[in-house]
Formats: structure tokens, C-alpha cells, sequence
């Protein structure tokens, strides 16, 4: 038996010279220190031994054991660092090697400009909510009052999916289902994607953006339309604009009204852009219709509002100076990458 110690001893520090790898060496463990190792079945025999000779050879066993254990303690120190370093040399990067350049992207110049729309009327207390944009006629146009026969109406500005149903035309429909289903106090902004049926040039596109806005409570004026305004287009422009309201018409509004703001080109001197007014047209507004306050069941002899829209793309081409509409949809790098 003791010949059997010194042989395993001798064997086992051999075979670790031999190992190249941790695998391997735990290999090497398992057979020699494992439950079915040849060092623990000379454990496992030494109950046959006299009992006067137990407790040399026991002795024996566990110095060719700690001598084991140191040895493959450091052999595995050896090997865990030699994988290591391969790993590392695997895994390097030659820094000096030439890349492929990436280019950061960059907002769209819509979003950008819509973002900073809502913050302005956010931070006047505004309420942002959305709706869908495949909408219901009833929506759309009726409780927005617009009958059957308006011009508004007609298939060759609206996308219909069926008699009842189409591409919404603007975000007003938004505003009656707000209307239909809250209470005064409402103050809300509705921006979102809107269709028409558009021939694509310089100023128009059948898919735009649009933000609306609305706003209905007790003694709600004229004024308070103009200062809302006047507000944002300084916040939007640069303090020192302001806004002209001219008259017009719309089937929502009563009283209703166009509204510019000095044109950015020429500074109100009139130029080309603005076609020597000076000024430029950038959304409509008025007072809310009360039939349209009746329609969606709210009492238009107590309640009154006012309402506006504008085009999102309108307010970007002003506020970044860009010469047409279309760069907006060309998707060239070139233009994009001005806006980072």
C-alpha cells in the first residue's frame, strides 16, 4: 500500500507537467482526488490494515494528498493566467487600423420644432392628447360643423375608406371627442399626422402635421386668443413678434381669423417669400362656433372658447429659414445633418 501511495504521488505531479489546460487538469483532479480517485480508494482499503498500522499510512495519505492539492493549486494558477493571455490576444483590437466613419444622426427638423411647440404649451398649462387617425366622419366633419355639402368634404380632399369613415383631414376631430366626453374647464393641444389629397410640390404634401389647440371655460375672449398667441409666437420666434389677425372664415370658429406674423426673410420690409406684405401667414383661429359648443353637449350660453391650428411643417420651414417644403421628405443627409 505504500508502494501505491508513492506511485499515485509520482504519477499525479507527472501528469500535471503534462496538462495544458484547466479542463484537463480537473480531469487529473477528479481521477486522482475525486469520490472514485485512486488516492481516496487507498482511503477506502485502510480499514483492512491492522490497526497499528493505521494511523502511519493514514499519514501517508494525506501528505501525498496536501503535496497533490499544492501541486495542482499551483498548476492551475499557471494555466488560469497562460488561457487568460490567449483570451486577451484573441480578443484585441488593432486601434490603428482604419474604420468605417459613423456619422451621428440627428432629429427631423418637424419633430424638433413640434417638440419645442408643445413645451411652449405645455408650459402654459396645456393638456397634450391625441386621437385616431382613421377617424369617423361624424368626427371629422360633423360635430365640427361642416355638413354634407361642404366644400371641405369633397373626395378630392379627403381620403375615404368607406362612406363613414376617412384619413383624417386635420387633428379637429380630436377636439370634438375631447368635447363630447370632458367638462369645461378644457384646455388641450392635439398634435399629430394628417392626410389630404395633394398634389406633392414646393408648399403641400397629402401627409403633413398639425397641431390644434382648444380652449373652453367660462368667460373665455377674443383676447385671450390673441395673448395665447401673441405668447407663443414670441416664445416659437424670438421675443419681439408678434401677431396680426386678419378676418375669414371658418365652419368651427365664429368669429374666425387668419393670422401672420412678420415675415423672418425681410423683417416685415417685404420680400419675395412674404410677396411684399411683409408679413406671412401661419395659422387660423376664432372663437368656438356655440353650435358647435351645442353639438358636443356643452352649454354655449355659459361656456365659451377658442380654438386654432396650424401646420407643423408651415412652422418649421419659418422657424429654420428652409426653402421648401420638400427637403423636409427627401431624406438628404446633406440637409438633415444641419439640424443636430
Amino acid at each position: 500500500m505504500e508502494n501505491s501511495i508513492r506511485e499515485i504521488r509520482e504519477k499525479a505531479l507527472a501528469g500535471l507537467a503534462e496538462v495544458r489546460d484547466t479542463a484537463g487538469l480537473e480531469q487529473l483532479r477528479v481521477n486522482i482526488l475525486g469520490k472514485k480517485g485512486e488516492l481516496t480508494g487507498i482511503l477506502r482499503g485502510m480499514g483492512q490494515l491492522p490497526a497499528d498500522k493505521r494511523p502511519a499510512m493514514g499519514q501517508l495519505v494525506n501528505e501525498a494528498r496536501a503535496a497533490i492539492e499544492e501541486a495542482l493549486e499551483r498548476r492551475l494558477s499557471e494555466l488560469r493566467a497562460r488561457e487568460k493571455d490567449a483570451r486577451l490576444k484573441a480578443e484585441a483590437i488593432d486601434v490603428t487600423l482604419p474604420v468605417e466613419k459613423r456619422t451621428m444622426g440627428a432629429v427631423h427638423p418637424v419633430f424638433s420644432c413640434m417638440e419645442e411647440m408643445i413645451d411652449i404649451f405645455v408650459g402654459m398649462g396645456y393638456e397634450v392628447v391625441e386621437g385616431p387617425e382613421v377617424e369617423f366622419d361624424h368626427y371629422n366633419f360633423e360635430l365640427l360643423n361642416l355638413p354634407k355639402n361642404h366644400p371641405a368634404r369633397d373626395a378630392q380632399d379627403t381620403f375615404y375608406v368607406d362612406d363613414n369613415i376617412v384619413l383624417r383631414t386635420h387633428t379637429s376631430p380630436v377636439q370634438a371627442r375631447i368635447m363630447t366626453t370632458r367638462r369645461p374647464p378644457i384646455r388641450v393641444i392635439c398634435p399629430g399626422r394628417v392626410y389630404r389629397a395633394d398634389e406633392a410640390d414646393a408648399t403641400h404634401s397629402p401627409v403633413f402635421h398639425q397641431m390644434e389647440g382648444l380652449v373652453i371655460d367660462e368667460g373665455v375672449t377674443m383676447g385671450d386668443l390673441k395673448g395665447t398667441l401673441d405668447q407663443f409666437a414670441a416664445r416659437l420666434f424670438g421675443e419681439g413678434v408678434s401677431t396680426r389677425f386678419r378676418p375669414s372664415y371658418f365652419p368651427f370658429t365664429e368669429p374666425s381669423a387668419e393670422v401672420d406674423i412678420p415675415c423672418a426673410n425681410c423683417k416685415g420690409a417685404g420680400c419675395r417669400m412674404c410677396k411684399g406684405t411683409g408679413f406671412i401667414e401661419v395659422l387660423g383661429s376664432g372663437m368656438v362656433n356655440p353650435k358647435v359648443l351645442d353639438m358636443c353637449g356643452i352649454d354655449s350660453r355659459r361656456y365659451s372658447g377658442f380654438a386654432f391650428g396650424m401646420g407643423i411643417e408651415r412652422m418649421a420651414l419659418l422657424k429654420y429659414n428652409i426653402p421648401g417644403l420638400r427637403l423636409m421628405y427627401e431624406n438628404d443627409l446633406r440637409f438633415l445633418s444641419q439640424f443636430r
